[in-house]
């Protein structure tokens, strides 16, 4: 016959059950496990752990050619930054565990840090070509993956969409010279002009430079897009993480190769980065 535990036994074993959970919560919090570019042996991928999921990224490092020891540290650097980018889109993950809906990762996690690790790439050709020839295809290795059993698909409420915060018309993405604006009733996205800002374009640059304002326009004609398509989506903070951040990072490489272009042959314009940025307006 069993016989009721005394009061001082029952407050003992909650006491263990809290302790068990904290120790589980720290065990959880532990496992969030941070790894970037190359830190593998095998320097065959970038991965870091995280609770809802793993973003694997292919390796970088390892499809460089030889690095001159003139642009060793801006290589460096930018190699680095690589890994920052996967620690914080690892922490995205379990930042918004629940939100928005089940495109939510790739709208608002990986996407832009593909956006990020195309202009990172960038810059390391940009660097090791001004002294050797440029590295090609560097781009193919900036989308990244999530891998396990997370999804971070919207167990949560979306969250209301705030007038003018995610809604627009495609509209016209303006001029050649990128002065972009796709119109609509509930938000238009407005970015800087770059073809006014540039200096005289050389002969043998002008293709190049011609291709890349076209894509300055195609770039916000694709974000107004997706202004219309997600609607409703997210919370109030999603234009910007998953629209207007990847736009501007978008603009900063397109830019980029607009100055390197131009700068094979002439004077390379400076500061056109200040253009990439782009503002939601009603």
């Amino acid at each position: 016959m069993s016989r009721a535990l005394p009061k001082y036994n029952k407050r003992r074993v909650t006491f263990i059950g809290g302790a068990a959970a904290v120790a589980l919560s720290g065990t959880v919090i532990a496992g969030f496990a941070l790894a970037g570019e190359g830190s593998k042996s095998d320097g065959t991928s970038a991965r870091t752990l995280a609770g809802p999921g793993t973003i694997t990224c292919p390796d970088v490092k390892s499809k460089l050619p030889a690095v001159p020891a003139s642009a060793k540290a801006e290589v460096d650097r930018n190699l680095t930054l690589l890994n920052t980018q996967i620690q914080e889109a690892n922490k995205r993950l379990v930042d918004t565990v629940g939100q928005g809906g089940p495109n939510f990762v790739q709208n608002a996690i990986l996407g832009p840090l593909k956006d990020k690790r195309v202009s990172t790439v960038n810059r390391i050709a940009t660097a090791i070509g001004r002294t050797a020839a440029k590295p090609q295809g560097l781009d193919s290795l900036a989308a990244c993956t999530l891998n396990g059993a997370g999804t971070n698909a919207g167990g949560g409420a979306a969250g209301k969409p705030q007038a003018g915060s995610n809604a627009g018309n495609t509209g016209n993405a303006g001029n050649a010279g990128n002065a972009g604006n796709g119109g609509g009733a509930a938000g238009t996205i407005t970015c800087p002009d770059v073809k006014s800002k540039l200096p005289a374009v050389p002969a043998s640059a002008k293709a190049e430079v011609d291709r890349n304002l076209t894509l300055l326009n195609t770039q916000i004609q694709e974000a107004n897009k997706r202004l219309v398509d997600t609607v409703g989506q997210g919370g109030p903070n999603f234009v910007q993480n998953a629209i207007l951040g990847p736009l501007k990072d978008k603009r900063v490489s397109t830019v980029n190769r607009i100055a390197t272009a131009i700068g094979r042959t002439a004077a390379k314009p400076q500061g056109l980065d200040s253009l990439a940025a782009c503002t939601l307006t009603k």
